[in-house]
């Protein structure tokens, strides 16, 4: 029954994890789909530096933006694309479900290359590949070879296995938890801001992905600075990503210690 309990812990806290009493609740945002327009992503390197840029692949200003992204802080992801369900024609340096192991180790590794300064990975499309246990192992085994690499599971698919491989094979990890721009109109960007803030309030944190769509720009340029009001603080991916697996483990930590045994050995 008790192990019940701590797994039920354990999965809310993968989710986001419950909010202590005294913590603020923090949010972190990926703007992806970067390298493609160099305006858009000058633009986006110019929000605030906690915001994160996700960038593709041998895209023609993927190390311009990376680079301009750098000085002001930022933390930069590989935007990786995958293959989708749907036949969606594929970016240059796209992992397939035809690949081998060794494909997805030279073909990760030329990605890498073509954008500097990269501290993490969230997957572009990839509702096909991310289902796929098999693609899903070799990719996070060509991950571990390149130190101090992140993950975060976009979750193109309710389907996905990405984020259950990465946690396998030991590499930092996150999901995303809200889409912001799904719906790309004004109004459906604020209701996912709200979901958001929401999110961040019940679990303790929450991370969205958005891209760089006029209106998303100018919405988030209109709600970033109300963050102090509402009592939410933007940090890096990279921070959430502590945060949630220090939680993890303190989960972990309590279901086996001592006190939590004699607690329950003293139960009638």
């Amino acid at each position: 029954m008790r192990f019940n309990v701590w797994l039920a812990g354990l999965l809310l806290v993968l989710a986001g994890g419950p909010l202590s009493a005294a913590r603020q609740p923090v949010i972190a945002i990926i703007i992806d789909d970067l390298g493609m327009q160099y305006n858009r992503g000058m633009q986006v390197a110019r929000l605030p530096a906690e915001i994160a840029c996700s960038i593709l692949p041998h895209s023609p200003y993927a190390k311009d933006i990376a680079s301009q992204a750098h000085r002001q802080g930022k933390e930069i992801l590989l935007h990786l694309p995958m293959q989708t369900e749907q036949g969606h024609l594929l970016e240059a340096g796209a992992l397939t479900v035809a690949m081998s192991r060794q494909d997805m180790i030279n073909v990760l590794r030329q990605d890498l290359a073509s954008i500097p300064y990269v501290q993490g990975i969230n997957n572009h499309m990839g509702s096909l590949l991310t289902q796929r246990s098999q693609a899903m192992d070799w990719l996070m085994y060509a991950v571990k070879q390149h130190d101090k690499l992140y993950f975060v599971d976009s979750r193109t698919t309710a389907a996905t296995v990405a984020l259950q491989s990465a946690r396998a094979h030991r590499i930092p990890s996150t999901r995303r938890d809200v889409f912001l721009d799904h719906d790309p109109r004004p109004q459906a960007i604020r209701i996912q801001l709200k979901r958001l803030l929401q999110h961040a309030r019940k679990y303790g944190s929450a991370v969205a992905i958005g891209h760089p769509h006029v209106d998303t720009l100018k919405v988030l340029s209109e709600w970033l600075p109300t963050l102090e009001a509402e009592g939410v603080q933007l940090v890096p991916v990279s921070s959430i990503i502590k945060q949630r697996e220090n939680r993890s483990h303190q989960i972990w930590h309590a279901y086996w210690s001592p006190s939590q045994k004699a607690v329950k050995n003293s139960k009638q």
